[in-house]
């Protein structure tokens, strides 16, 4: 019996643009994700512990009956998303920012506030490859496909 391998081929960005963490927490409570105010105090200790700021007010809704809880917050840095499906007992976020942060300890917090038996957490470097780069016009770096104007 031979055993399947993958191969994924990690490529740094030369220009970074920032970094994003695609979090899945399955195995959670069901009665958790249905709490949109533990949701949200969630998504709070995580920008307040990498230390983002909010641009406006969260935008926070709780589906009726048996659904899930969606919440987005702007930050100056980029955004924080979380979608729950209690039906599957999974939690989704999405986080961006537009500069490095130090990373966020996904497992332990969402294994303790949702009951999480499984944080599967995706680490993201985001930016300009080199193959994508093109001398600078006089307005900067220039990237392949767009022109000064920002048009095809």
């Amino acid at each position: 019996m031979s055993t399947a391998q993958t191969t994924i081929d990690v490529v740094e960005p030369t220009v970074g643009t920032g970094t994003e963490w695609v979090v899945d927490a399955s195995g959670c409570k069901v009665e958790s994700l249905r709490d949109l105010v533990l949701i949200q105090q969630i998504c709070q200790q995580v920008v307040t512990d990498i230390g983002v700021k909010v641009v406006g007010e969260p935008q926070c809704h709780r589906f009726d009956g048996p659904g899930g809880v969606t919440t987005l917050y702007l930050l100056s840095e980029s955004h924080l998303a979380c979608h729950t499906y209690p039906e599957f007992g999974l939690a989704t976020f999405n986080l961006y920012c537009c500069r490095e942060r130090v990373a966020w300890d996904w497992q332990g917090m969402l294994s303790s506030a949702l009951g999480a038996k499984v944080v599967h957490v995706r680490h993201l470097s985001r930016g300009v490859s080199q193959d994508a780069l093109m001398p600078a016009g006089p307005t900067g770096l220039g990237l392949k496909g767009f022109s000064e104007q920002g048009q095809d």
